[in-house]
């Protein structure tokens, strides 16, 4: 298990983080890698063979927590930042790899813009940022992978993906040299909400139901953190399993703008 650092207070928001992570019962090394620090809330699942998808899913994570947009203290983060610190990773990857290697990536990166404080979620690969919400659960991210995409021509059933045999086979990475641009989404900030960031150990293991149940029973954001990857660990824990959960809190000031429902702002 690993702890994530210490929440910073903006003027208006705070935010309590958990975040764990355990290579799983089968997998010799663990291929994922973590930031959990405001701005920016991240995992990466590297894949590539042999050590090469922990030196992806490393550099990745290491190419955004160097991002100057993207490091504490930064108040306004933009779609375009964004993605340009992604493609920054993708070639920083690609550069030390020659293409070999590649991770997914899932994000949600806190900005306050002149709406006010909001998130902008990020995702390339079969990584997730789930939102819980007034006893509401839901995925934010949509998977580039080959059995979402069977999934939305309806040509197999949520029952049916989940034994899948490609169901690991994405179809957008990090530094393979193919499509990395990540698809985003951008939604106000405000007290009550938590996020879930996962890699798809946590999800080839548990559905959204059995996700959503541990969360409501822990309030605190590390043992929720640390329950989810002990759950996805007794299931099975066929893969390495990273989570990291963000809590918002009241900060310094009250108030923010009304919840909204997350809004596209591409598509890939």
């Amino acid at each position: 298990m690993a702890e994530a650092e210490n929440p910073r207070h903006t003027a208006s928001l705070a935010f309590g983080v958990g975040a764990a992570t355990d290579r799983g019962s089968v997998r010799e090394l663990n291929e994922d890698s973590f930031l959990a620090r405001e701005p920016v809330f991240a995992v990466a699942d590297g894949m590539g063979g042999h050590e090469a998808g922990e030196v992806a899913s490393r550099l990745c994570i290491e190419s955004l927590d160097s991002e100057s947009v993207l490091r504490p203290g930064r108040r306004t983060v933009t779609p375009v930042d964004v993605v340009l610190a992604v493609r920054n990773a993708d070639l920083a990857i690609r550069e030390a790899t020659g293409a070999l290697a590649g991770t997914t990536l899932a994000a949600a990166i806190f900005t306050e813009g002149e709406d006010g404080p909001a998130w902008l979620v990020a995702n390339v690969g079969d990584s997730r940022v789930y939102l819980e919400l007034e006893g509401e659960f839901a995925q934010l991210t949509e998977d580039h992978s080959e059995v979402w995409e069977l999934l939305a021509r309806g040509e197999l059933t949520p029952e049916e993906a989940r034994v899948y045999p490609r169901r690991n086979v994405v179809t957008r990475a990090l530094g393979t040299g193919f499509d990395a641009d990540p698809d985003l989404w951008s939604f106000p900030a405000n007290p009550g909400q938590r996020l879930l960031v996962c890699s798809d150990g946590l999800t080839c293991e548990l559905d959204d139901e059995q996700i959503a149940g541990i969360l409501a029973e822990h309030a605190d954001p590390q043992a929720a953190a640390d329950a989810l990857v002990a759950a996805a660990l007794a299931a099975g824990g066929s893969d390495n399993v990273t989570v990291v959960v963000v809590a918002v809190r009241e900060g310094d000031d009250d108030g923010g703008p009304a919840a909204s429902p997350p809004l596209p702002l591409s598509e890939g």
